[in-house]
């Protein structure tokens, strides 16, 4: 059974039609207009509703933060990465790869972000990482059920194939060279985030075009990955913009 929960995960879940719904539990204890608006997107597509006590909820939850509503569906959907290239948003292909991001908050973070920022989709590893749980999407504000997320088993060989898309590949690193802002994104390109503490693997980097890195002013070596992954996706996104109204 996979569980989402969370009034804001719920309903972009309900608006995308991205997992498949089982049912649809909500606290009998609450009766406030957004619960009462996620029940008639549920009776629109025929989804059915369970009216539960909320501590009920929060066993399905495994949490109290679901905030009187638990959708419990067949699981998140991922894609392929050839789909997922095929999926651009934009005149410039942005993809996001996660070279094996463990907390799920920074996940979640990550995916809202990405979603914010347009970009395509987001290639996570299918091993030693986080996957789109529950906490995971509640922490995406939804963005989850939007934003389509590749499983590859191996991120060096995900990236060749990216290359062979005609996509420049920019790493993340403290060791790279140039600073993020001193690089022209207007090209088709995946940006490569490393994990929490450590970074991108040494392999990772070699097969990446272009290492860039973020100047750290302060006397904390580096920012939270999340963070980081902000600040060179709307660059992305700066840069852009600025060639588009030209």
């Amino acid at each position: 059974m996979n569980v989402i929960y969370g009034i804001n995960t719920v309903t972009e879940a309900l608006k995308a039609r991205g997992p498949a719904f089982e049912w649809i539990g909500v606290a009998k204890e609450r009766h406030d207009i957004r619960l009462q608006r996620i029940i008639e997107d549920c009776r629109k597509i025929g989804v059915q509703v369970r009216v539960l006590p909320r501590v009920e909820l929060d066993r399905l939850a495994v949490n109290a933060a679901h905030q009187g509503v638990v959708a419990v569906t067949t699981g998140k959907h991922y894609t392929d990465l050839d789909d997922l290239v095929a999926s651009r948003r934009g005149q410039h292909s942005l993809i996001v790869v996660l070279d094996g991001i463990e907390d799920p908050h920074n996940l979640g973070a990550i995916l809202r972000t990405a979603d914010a920022a347009g970009a395509d989709g987001i290639v996570i590893p299918e091993r030693r990482a986080a996957s789109v749980t529950g906490a995971v999407a509640k922490v995406s504000a939804g963005a989850s059920e939007h934003l389509p997320v590749a499983k590859v088993t191996n991120i060096s060989r995900a990236l060749e194939e990216l290359k062979s898309k005609e996509m420049w590949i920019v790493g993340l690193d403290e060791r790279g060279k140039q600073t993020y802002d001193q690089l022209d994104y207007r090209m088709h390109c995946a940006i490569v985030l490393g994990a929490e503490g450590k970074g991108l693997h040494d392999l990772v980097s070699k097969h990446c075009d272009l290492l860039v890195s973020i100047p750290m002013l302060g006397q904390v070596p580096s920012l939270n990955v999340s963070v980081a992954a902000g600040v060179v996706l709307y660059e992305v996104v700066r840069q852009r913009r600025q060639g588009a109204s030209k």
